[in-house]
C-alpha cells in the first residue's frame, strides 16, 4: 500500500464554486448508492488523493473490507495516541492478515510518557479538548497533508452532529473533500454486514462498549443508556474528539 501522502496530479483542490456544486451533485446521486458504489466513485475521482482515517470502529472495518475489493492501493492510517486499547492495536494485524490491508499508525510527537510529563500530569484529565487535539487533531493534518479527499467511517444516526453529514461535501476544518460512505447506513445495517460478511471487528463491542476511543476516555454503557457514544467522555459533556463535529471549538483546540 502507498503511504506517501501525494495529491492526484500533484494538485491541492480549492472549494470553488464549480467544485462545491460538483461535489453537493455527486452526495445527491449517491444518496441511494451502495457504500461500494460510494467508495469506488471517490477512488476514481480522487485516485491517490484519496486517504481513509480509521480508529477500527465496526463502520471503519466494514469499509475496510470494501476497500480490499474495490480501492486497494488507497492509503489508511491510525491515530494511535498512545492510549489505545491493546484490543484495537490487535485488530489492525486481524485486519492486514484478513484483508492484506496495511494501516499506516501516525503517532504524534511526543510519546505519552514526554506530553504527560510536559503537562505535569495526564491531560485528559484536565483539558480532555486539549488532549485531543495534540494527539488527534495535530496528527490528522499531517495524514492528511497533500490529500485531496478523506473517508470516514461516521453515521448520521450516531450523533446530533453526524445527523447533518453529506455523502460528499466540502470538510472547512481540514480542507479537503470528506466522503461517508457508511453516513445513510444504520447501525443494524453496518452489523449485519459484519457478522454476514465475517468482517473482524473489536471484541470489546461484545462486551458493552458500543464506541470505542481511548481507554482513559471509554467506558461501557450500562442499562439504560441508548446513546451508543454515552460511554465516551463520560460525566465531561464532551461527545467529540474534533475530526467530525461541526463546531471547530468542540475538541479541535482552535
Amino acid at each position: 500500500m502507498n503511504s506517501t501522502p501525494t495529491s492526484q496530479n500533484g494538485m491541492t483542490l480549492e472549494p470553488t464554486p464549480e467544485l462545491l456544486e460538483e461535489l453537493a451533485e455527486a452526495s445527491a446521486r449517491l444518496e441511494t448508492a451502495t457504500p461500494e458504489e460510494i467508495i469506488a466513485w471517490g477512488a476514481e475521482r480522487f485516485g491517490s488523493g484519496l486517504t481513509m482515517a480509521t480508529a477500527f470502529g465496526p463502520e471503519g472495518c466494514l469499509i475496510l473490507s470494501i476497500l480490499s475489493r474495490v480501492a486497494p492501493e488507497t492509503y489508511v492510517f491510525n491515530l494511535d495516541t498512545g492510549y489505545q486499547f491493546q484490543a484495537t492495536l490487535d485488530l489492525r494485524d486481524r485486519i492486514a492478515e484478513k484483508y492484506g490491508l496495511e494501516v499506516e499508525m501516525l503517532r504524534p510527537e511526543l510519546s505519552v510518557p514526554e506530553y504527560e510529563a510536559a503537562h505535569d500530569g495526564p491531560l485528559y484529565v484536565s483539558n480532555p479538548n486539549q488532549c485531543c487535539f495534540d494527539r488527534k487533531i495535530k496528527v490528522l493534518h499531517r495524514g492528511l497533508a497533500g490529500r485531496t479527499a478523506w473517508m470516514s467511517g461516521i453515521r448520521r444516526d450516531q450523533s446530533a452532529d453526524r445527523a447533518q453529514a453529506a455523502i460528499v461535501g466540502w470538510d472547512k476544518k481540514f480542507n479537503l473533500v470528506k466522503i461517508s460512505p457508511l453516513a445513510n447506513s444504520t447501525k443494524q445495517e453496518v452489523w449485519g454486514r459484519i457478522v454476514k460478511e465475517e468482517v473482524p471487528y473489536n471484541p470489546m463491542h461484545d462486551q458493552g462498549y458500543p464506541s470505542i476511543g481511548c481507554w482513559p476516555c471509554t467506558r461501557a454503557v450500562i442499562d439504560g443508556e441508548t446513546d451508543e457514544r454515552a460511554g465516551r467522555w463520560s460525566g465531561t459533556g464532551k461527545t467529540e474528539c474534533g475530526l467530525h463535529s461541526i463546531d471547530q471549538q468542540e475538541g479541535s483546540g482552535i
